[in-house]
């Protein structure tokens, strides 16, 4: 990690809408502590448009995220696709329930707003990997493909009709250990060409994981059945492929799909994030 330095530009601390509403007074904390310590333009943009807005017109200052994981990912994304991920350090004052900062806090980042804002003027720029997916969407951390038990249930008559339709697409029954039947993925899954998995052997579920090494993801595969090591399969790569039956994941924060076919591809370094020193 390098130190960040002072701000070229001064900061441009944008607070993601649901942040300002579910805690005020964190939101408050954040932007007293960052204009104390720097020349900061605050912005509060009303919906996620007024924040792409605000963003790309940023300038040469530095951007501060004050929200959970949902708005690092949309500003992440965002810049992604503007080409302006290699511009300078990200930085992040978490704010949201515990449950909505799980990336923040494996990406290192205080969940205290105080101390998290004073990293972003004192704090130390730590490079970040990234996963782009054919689509142009990015994960930050990681994504999983839960067993299907594990998808959340819509909400809604109509919409539950609908997803049980979908379910009995998306897998078949397998006899589990013990005789039980249970609903697996039928996927084939990839990682650098080499086949981990394929349709005529269920899985229970995947996962694709940065490790911020400038190595490659680690990626999991697993069967159920048992805890042996068969049940088990695990690899490093660069770039993961998953195809076959209609699936769902989970990307960071976010539920993703149905889809078909997916290919991710690994960016070592591709962002910076300013952590504590």
């Amino acid at each position: 990690m390098s130190q960040a330095g002072a701000p070229v530009g001064g900061l441009l601390v944008l607070v993601d809408p649901v942040a300002r509403r579910l805690d005020g007074e964190s939101v408050r904390i954040a932007k007293d502590v960052l204009s104390a310590g720097a020349a900061a333009k605050i912005c509060l943009p009303d919906s996620q448009e007024e924040f792409a807005r605000a963003l790309a017109r940023r300038g040469h200052r530095r951007l501060v995220i004050v929200g959970d994981d949902r708005a690092l990912v949309r500003a992440v994304g965002l810049l992604h696709r503007e080409r302006g991920l290699g511009e300078g350090p990200l930085a992040l004052v978490p704010v949201g329930p515990v449950g909505s900062l799980g990336l923040a806090r494996s990406l290192g980042v205080p969940l205290s707003a105080v101390t998290a804002a004073r990293a972003v003027l004192d704090g130390a720029v730590r490079s970040c990997d990234l996963l782009v997916d054919d689509s142009d969407g990015v994960v930050l951390g990681a994504l999983r493909i839960p067993p299907v038990h594990g998808i959340p249930r819509p909400a809604g008559p109509s919409v539950w009709s609908a997803y049980r339709s979908l379910v009995r697409t998306l897998v078949r029954p397998v006899a589990a250990a013990g005789g039980a039947a249970t609903s697996r993925h039928r996927l084939r899954v990839e990682a650098d060409g080499v086949l981990l998995a394929d349709v005529d052997r269920p899985v229970e579920d995947v996962s694709v994981r940065t490790r911020d090494d400038g190595g490659a993801a680690e990626v999991v595969v697993r069967t159920g059945g048992g805890s042996s090591a068969e049940s088990t399969v695990t690899a490093r790569a660069k770039t993961v492929t998953v195809s076959g039956a209609d699936f769902r994941y989970r990307a960071d924060a976010a539920l993703t799909g149905p889809v078909r076919r997916r290919t991710w591809t690994l960016r070592p370094g591709a962002w910076t994030l300013t952590v504590p020193r």
